[in-house]
């Protein structure tokens, strides 16, 4: 990466300036030359990728001045001071406020290569233990908010990391209670809109004047009851994310406005002709396949192809069973913690019974039973939720074998008895009731380790 970084050369004599970024190109070096500093500066932030060459003796701000400032937005950054005027006091009160090395002029344009090259390596090691201690933390913080240990789960909290940062729209699909506004969240947290707004409209059920009142906002007097103005989703989101939840139940109508608004990037509150820009990250939810409904004419295919740019799937709770007691457990703590009520204890027999749910309403089904478990108004975790029969949300899924089904509810019952044994197969296996190697070739067959457990 080291072709990537950039140095900032400062210096006010214009042959010594020619003549030095002569020498950084020939070395391969790239370069942006500056007269004075005051410009040069404008361009360093946290994270600059690059270094600073600078000589002291500069019209407005001297290189001691920039030093001191650069310093002051990136500590880390590599500043190189060079002088003709320079002694050996200058060049220690330079290395004490933080400069990476001291030229004195005249130097020969081998040593103004090689002084600039070790600051570059020493600045791209830099910046990827930055990098890396980013991408560490992010994944703990996305790990704490996306529970789970299933494959699926870690695909998905991986995908979210490498896709927040483009500012591509996405479509999220899962089926209701999957969690579809906590991926579009986390795409937003993790991602360079951070810093700005998440709004979320959920487009079904909102007649049509409201719904463009709710994106696009609207005048004072547009229409009967617009009192004074209001300032809309996408408006208001601006430089941040709008998330279109239940994208599927959109009206046509509103779909070629939603359409034309990706494709023109402006929009109009309602009542007014002044043309605003959007500047916000599209992320919409959906539990239909948009697809098909776009083929049965029931959703336009062109906007389809304009929100579905990226399509991150949520899998539905009972194709990964093994994230049930992780989840289960969470929620009774939450639960236990905002009722005051002691934690209760979960039996290996109940654990079985949520396991085998065909969980309709998914993870939101499971935090309901795990508050009303919490409460102690549950005689039975496998009781369906109140109101909620075995709808054709609940039907096993068909991207997902009997097989593996079975194996994720084996690796769970598996783990759990290596946790509960600190990681002793024999113990284990005398748990489980089976023999020692009948384990040991089950753990090899789902890939687990006994050395996670200890």
């Amino acid at each position: 990466m080291q072709d990537k970084l950039t140095i900032l050369f400062i210096e006010d004599d214009a042959a010594v300036r020619l003549g030095s970024v002569q020498a950084f190109e020939i070395g391969g070096l790239e370069v942006r030359a500056f007269e004075r500093a005051e410009p040069a500066l404008k361009l360093i932030e946290r994270g600059f990728p690059g270094i600073v060459v600078s000589d002291i003796r500069l019209p407005g701000m001297d290189g001691m001045a920039l030093l001191e400032q650069a310093k002051a937005i990136d500590p880390t950054l590599p500043v190189i001071l060079v002088s003709g005027h320079g002694d050996i006091a200058m060049a220690v009160d330079a290395m004490r406020r933080g400069a990476y090395d001291f030229i004195e002029k005249p130097f020969s344009s081998e040593q103004l290569v090689d002084v600039a090259r070790r600051a570059l390596e020493k600045r791209q090691l830099t910046l990827e233990v930055q990098a890396l201690r980013q991408t560490l933390q992010q994944r703990d913080q996305i790990e704490a908010k996306i529970l789970g240990r299933s494959s699926a789960i870690e695909r998905l909290r991986r995908m979210i990391l490498e896709l927040a940062g483009a500012d591509a729209n996405v479509l999220v699909l899962g089926e209701t209670g999957t969690g579809k506004e906590l991926v579009a969240r986390s795409l937003h947290d993790y991602g360079p809109r951070k810093a700005h707004p998440f709004a979320a409209i959920n487009c079904a059920g909102i007649p049509e004047l409201l719904f463009e009142s709710e994106v696009f906002g609207h005048e004072a007097g547009a229409f009967t009851g617009a009192i004074k103005r209001r300032i809309g989703k996408i408006e208001y989101a601006q430089r941040g994310t709008l998330f279109l939840d239940e994208i599927e139940t959109m009206q046509m109508s509103l779909q070629a406005k939603l359409l034309r608004l990706l494709q023109e990037r402006t929009f109009e509150r309602i009542g007014s002709n002044e043309l605003l820009e959007m500047d916000c990250r599209i992320v919409a939810g959906t539990k239909a396949n948009l697809l098909e409904l776009s083929q049965q004419k029931h959703f336009r295919d062109d906007l389809y192809y304009r929100l579905g740019v990226i399509i991150l799937e949520i899998p539905p709770l009972r194709e990964r069973r093994e994230d049930i007691p992780l989840l289960f457990e969470h929620f009774v703590l939450h639960a236990a913690a905002a009722y005051n009520r002691p934690v209760p204890d979960i039996s290996s027999e109940q654990m079985r019974d949520l396991m085998a749910r065909s969980w309709p309403g998914n993870v939101r089904e499971l935090r309901n039973v795990a508050e009303r478990f919490a409460l102690g108004m549950l005689t039975r975790v496998d009781e369906p939720a109140a109101g909620r029969g075995e709808g054709e949300a609940g039907q096993p899924g068909a991207r997902r074998s009997l097989d593996e089904q079975l194996n994720g509810f084996e690796r769970y019952l598996i783990e759990e008895a290596l946790r509960g044994s600190a990681g002793r197969a024999a113990t284990a296996s005398e748990q489980l009731g089976i023999p020692k190697k009948t384990l040991y070739d089950k753990m090899r067959r789902l890939g687990i380790s006994t050395e996670e457990f200890k």
